[in-house]
């Protein structure tokens, strides 16, 4: 007779009790309640809470065809889960993206997460729905359509017990559900801000996808703090030349406290209390500041016009801020297929000031000074340097002091493609190249950037394949799209970056030598965040920026630690450390630690802890110059030495040595000394904290 799958409780997931009062019972918390119903669906579909580990992976024929159907999804989520993985980089999560079935499409992480995603089988491929893993965030979050986390034992298998996962479904504009974004860790890495990460990148990528759906309609974006139209908050609606309403994101339907169908019925005038020629009108005269409006329920809202149909922006004759980079139009030979909008960003910025960049540090002052005597001279630029030194920022300001800065600048992160994908989007495609392929086709970087500027950052991370491909289309100045016969010409102006040794890759064969030369005609290295004598002035420019409405100061004690900080992110860490600080100081006037995001708080604390830190004893320095070998012999026959003494002071010793060979940075010294960050903190804090003597 088959045995009975036991009850949820067998899981370790622990009931929540319902207490009775006169008739009355007190409501289940609404988490603990969907992790006891996704457990209870587990049991119905025969799932055992001690299966083991199911390392199965769909057939290569059908995983190939899920990454066809979700290309687009794909190509628009790979810039949010780079900026994803860098928000929580340390704590050994993984990044994923899986479709609408619960199938992994791809994942990222760093040299340790892969690994543990491998043991945890949380790879491309792989199915995570409720049916094949049981209880947890991707499939849980795929039948309950609302953003969860299960952590530990609320998982309904066993094996899984060691995961932390937080997971949001990512919606189109009807409000159906296209895939799942997931971060996956080990459980004692829990943190609740995670969560909160997760949940701000799906709604990125669902404005990316919203975007992408009504790039030739008229968009208004908008929000009740002027401030916050064009980040990952604001609503966006889409409207058709008769004023009809033809969508609206999962923000903004929040903001109107709306449904997307109810809105669409309704229409313009119910929503926002007036007509659309009314509207139009306003639109019109506040081309650049946001227009002001009532709303029928009293409420006041900011909103902006933004098209990227030309015919469409002169029949209104709408300013406010210029299509991004993306949605700039390439002057392409007239028979090339016009270009599919795969990675809307909103809002666009203004190309940096190259003179701008120079000020306050001596080296960039002299990148500055070297760059722009190759400007217009069809030289290719080779910017060096470490991941968030600002190489795009470099580019795209070498774009906007040049003759071409009129035209398009599209920038292409060779090490966030999927291999699979990197053809088709920087060489393009005709229809029907390929299953999944759209209708008209789709124009690659390279035509996109036909007459402009084409930034290929990360370039050592290239496929050899397309290394090859990329120099014949350099030479040539022609590129042939996948499926297609003509050659069409390409006009670009080259700059690449990237934060690898490119000649080592040679030695090893594997970066193409002869590219290497293609594409170094002036090459520049950009310096650490750390080695900068501008931070102040980077920090106050960068709150100007990101706070334009709300003018915020910024302490001189807070900008001392930042100074001392080793800023392992560079400036891609600080730009999204003061953004969470001047969002959350609201309407405060300076930026102090409490603003900061907690774990930031936390790293500058330790920081601050492990520069208070003794320096060594002189009874360390024998231990210090034998750290790889042993301790000293004078060191351990000393009358007041014991062994333990001795190795506690190797430890830190060595611990020291690293931290100096790796500039300060925490994360960089654990990795080589294969230990927690956490670790170095206590070991040192408890050396401070030690009674002298």
């Amino acid at each position: 007779m088959k045995s009975l799958t036991p009850r949820p409780e067998a899981s370790g997931f622990a009931p929540v009790r319902t207490l009775h009062h006169g008739g009355l019972a007190d409501a289940e918390p609404p988490h603990a309640s969907v992790i006891r119903e996704s457990h209870d669906r587990c049991l119905d579909l025969g799932l055992s809470p001690r299966d083991h580990i199911d390392f199965s992976m769909e057939a290569l024929a059908d995983f190939k065809l899920a990454q066809e159907r979700c290309a687009r999804l794909q190509a628009q989520a790979l810039p949010v889960m780079e900026m994803l993985l860098e928000q929580v980089s340390g704590t050994g999560n993984i990044v994923c993206l899986a479709d609408d079935k619960g199938t992994i499409l791809m994942s990222a992480g760093h040299s340790g997460s892969v690994d543990f995603a491998e043991r945890v089988a949380l790879r491309p491929g792989v199915s995570w729905s409720e049916s094949a893993k049981g209880t947890n965030a991707v499939g849980t979050a795929l039948i309950t359509e609302r953003d969860i986390f299960v952590h530990a034992n609320e998982h309904y298998i066993q094996s899984n017990h060691v995961l932390t996962c937080s997971a949001s479904p990512i919606m189109d504009h009807s409000g159906g559900v296209i895939g799942v974004l997931d971060v996956t860790g080990e459980h004692y890495a829990y943190h609740p801000h995670t969560m909160a990460l997760v949940k701000v990148a799906a709604r990125t990528i669902e404005n990316y996808w919203f975007c992408d759906n009504f790039s030739r309609n008229l968009r208004l974006h908008f929000h009740f703090r002027p401030e916050l139209i064009g980040t990952m908050v604001e609503g966006v609606i889409a409207l058709g030349p008769d004023g009809r309403i033809l969508g609206i994101n999962r923000a903004g339907l929040q903001l109107l406290g709306t449904s997307s169908a109810a809105a669409r019925i309704q229409g313009v005038n119910v929503v926002f209390g007036m007509g659309f020629g009314e509207l139009m009108d306003r639109l019109r005269s506040h081309s650049m500041a946001p227009l002001q409006m009532r709303l029928p329920d009293g409420r006041m809202l900011f909103a902006r016009a933004q098209c990227n149909d030309a015919s469409l922006g002169q029949q209104f004759s709408f300013g406010g801020p210029r299509p991004t980079v993306a949605q700039v139009a390439p002057t392409a030979a007239p028979s090339a297929p016009q270009p599919a909008l795969t990675r809307p960003i909103a809002p666009a910025r203004r190309n940096p000031d190259l003179q701008e960049l120079a000020r306050g540090d001596a080296r960039l002052a002299q990148v500055v000074d070297q760059v722009k005597r190759v400007l217009d001279r069809d030289i290719p630029i080779l910017i060096l340097g470490e991941t968030g030194t600002g190489k795009e920022v470099l580019a795209s300001a070498l774009h906007g002091a040049s003759q071409r800065r009129d035209q398009a600048f599209v920038a292409v992160n060779c090490a966030s493609i999927p291999e699979t994908l990197i053809e088709s989007e920087l060489f393009g495609y005709e229809e029907g190249a390929f299953t999944g392929a759209k209708r008209r086709g789709s124009t690659g970087k390279l035509l996109q950037a036909h007459g402009g500027t084409l930034f290929l950052d990360e370039i050592g991370d290239m496929p050899l394949p397309m290394q090859a491909r990329l120099l014949r289309v350099l030479q040539e100045r022609k590129v042939v799209p996948l499926g297609g016969q003509k050659a069409h010409d390409v006009d670009i102006n080259l700059v690449c970056a990237t934060h690898r040794n490119l000649r080592e890759m040679i030695e090893q064969g594997q970066f193409r030598e002869d590219l290497y030369y293609r594409i170094n005609g002036l090459a520049v290295k950009l310096p650490r965040l750390s080695e900068r004598s501008d931070l102040r002035e980077v920090c106050r420019r960068l709150i100007g920026q990101l706070s334009p409405a709300h003018p915020l100061g910024i302490g001189d004690d807070l900008l001392a630690e930042f100074e001392s900080y080793p800023w392992p992110g560079n400036l891609r860490q600080l730009h999204n450390v003061l953004r969470t600080a001047c969002v959350m100081a609201g309407t405060d006037r300076e930026i102090t630690r409490v603003h900061l995001p907690m774990d930031f708080a936390e790293d500058l604390a330790q920081h601050r802890t492990l520069r208070q830190a003794p320096p060594p004893s002189p009874a360390a320095g024998p231990a210090r110059s034998t750290a790889a070998s042993g301790p000293a012999p004078e060191a351990l026959s000393g009358a007041n030495a014991s062994l333990g003494d001795v190795l506690h002071e190797i430890k830190l010793s060595t611990i020291r040595q690293t931290l100096a060979a790796c500039n300060g940075n925490v994360t960089e010294a654990a990795k080589r000394l294969n230990i927690s960050r956490n670790t170095i903190y206590r070991k040192l804090k408890a050396e401070t904290e030690r009674p002298a003597g």
